[in-house]
């Protein structure tokens, strides 16, 4: 059962699903500043760092009791899973005892895209579905992709180069952190028992892939290139830094969706929700720059 330590009568508690990931940690962090209870759900509580005044709830999506002693008391959730072949069954899971709790108004971290085959923006769509079909309120976060990707290329970049299937698409950054700035925004809000809602969230424009090889350039004061390849020589390419299978083709289906610049659009709901502009992708670059900037050893 959660710590009941940070239990407040008459104030509204909010759980976050996925406390320790990308977005969920610094919502938790956003969270606990605001007058409210807030409890970190997570399948590792044992490691989960949540910030002073937040309790720490483990959960087990093989066990239906965990999650119902998570959600006792809960009035709004924030749902997201990091993605892997369980995602859609624990979602739906998580959404369907946070309904029998009572929860009143559930907040499910999706992602833009298409209707599609290509995984994960498939298994969000059939969560959403599942979501829809709910007797409670909810909002659809849905973000184009993080700028912490390029995380991932910043050993690949260090050398100078990364490769990929995305073309000359069009695809709009966004930073983590204006993701949790509008899911504390929206957990907070009071709505309708009714309500549904879907935001499209992105950064402030759209960038090609040799554009952010000119940004990296630039930033770094190095040579970046971006190398184009087919979606087979990249899924390769992915095989042969030893990621799996499964991960090898989420990588070429994200490519395949920038190279029809599917993720392209800019909206303005971060600022119209927040009140602040979202973060360009070249503050971003520039705060994390030593992430990619050859070392004096490997340059020399």
């Amino acid at each position: 059962m959660p710590d009941t330590t940070y239990s407040t009568p008459g104030r509204p508690r909010i759980a976050v699903a996925g406390a320790t990931g990308r977005v969920g940690s610094i919502l938790t962090s956003l969270l606990a500043s605001d007058p409210v209870d807030v409890i970190a759900l997570t399948r590792e509580p044992e490691q989960a760092k949540a910030p002073e005044g937040v309790a720490v709830a483990g959960i087990d999506f093989e066990k239906a009791n965990t999650l119902d002693d998570a959600l006792r008391g809960v009035d709004s959730l924030f749902v997201a899973h990091g993605t892997s072949p369980g995602q859609v069954a624990n979602e739906i899971a998580l959404i369907d005892r946070a309904v029998a709790a009572g929860v009143r108004h559930i907040v499910k971290l999706s992602a833009m895209g298409p209707a599609t085959r290509l995984i994960p923006c498939a298994w969000h769509m059939e969560i959403e579905a599942h979501l829809a079909r709910q007797p409670v309120a909810s909002t659809v976060l849905r973000p184009s992709t993080f700028a912490q990707l390029l995380a991932l290329y910043a050993g690949a970049i260090t050398a100078g180069f990364w490769t990929g299937a995305a073309g000359h698409g069009r695809v709009n950054f966004i930073d983590t952190s204006d993701v949790a700035k509008v899911a504390r925004i929206v957990l907070l809000d009071v709505v309708a028992p009714e309500s549904q809602r879907a935001y499209h969230l992105t950064g402030p424009r759209a960038w090609t892939m040799p554009q952010v090889a000119e940004e990296l350039s630039r930033l770094t004061a190095q040579a970046v290139v971006y190398k184009h390849c087919s979606p087979e020589e990249q899924r390769a390419t992915l095989l042969s830094f030893g990621v799996s299978p499964f991960v090898a083709d989420l990588g070429v289906g994200l490519d395949q969706m920038f190279r029809d610049s599917v993720l392209g659009e800019t909206t303005l709901t971060v600022e119209e929700l927040t009140g602040e502009a979202p973060r360009d992708l070249s503050d971003w670059i520039a705060e994390n720059v030593e992430l990619f900037r050859q070392s004096e050893a490997a340059s020399a």
